[in-house]
């Protein structure tokens, strides 16, 4: 499968889905729409439908957005150094898409390796399991647990 940032894609943004993944914005805590989300499944890529997230790697942090203890391919998603609000943080693109997605911390479950990825709704696409395989992410099917 091809994962790529089209200008379609882009045009479909909603006003916040675009805010968020193309200006590096941040929804509002406890506002996502995925936040409670515990159906199996996998997090892909608002823009370019590259497969970010498996839903038995998310947990409730308690921080207002979805986390996650590791992308589901560490290649997909890339890390930079974030200046930005007077802090040092690492935010979290696509690698493809070039999606803001939110920022990783090293505040996670020391069990399941001590990172948050902490994640904005609006820069996702949640992909059920029994749709996986139909719409071309049936390799994942390994990563996500029943329910």
């Amino acid at each position: 499968m091809s994962y790529s940032k089209s200008e379609e894609a882009i045009a479909n943004l909603t006003p916040e889905q675009f805010r968020v993944t193309q200006q590096n914005g941040t929804e509002r805590p406890g506002t996502g729409e995925y936040l409670e989300n515990k159906a199996p499944g996998i997090y892909v890529d608002l823009v370019s439908g590259e497969p970010l997230f498996a839903s038995s790697d998310k947990y409730e942090s308690g921080c207002g957005w979805p986390s996650f203890t590791k992308p589901i391919r560490p290649a997909y998603v890339t890390e930079l150094r974030d200046s930005s609000l007077g802090m040092e943080r690492v935010e979290v693109r696509s690698a493809h898409g070039d999606s803001h997605l939110g920022h990783v911390f090293p505040d996670g479950p020391r069990d399941r390796g001590g990172l948050r990825y902490c994640i904005n709704s609006a820069s996702l696409r949640f992909v059920p399991r029994e749709d996986m395989e139909a719409e071309g992410y049936g390799d994942y099917l390994n990563q996500v647990e029943d329910d």
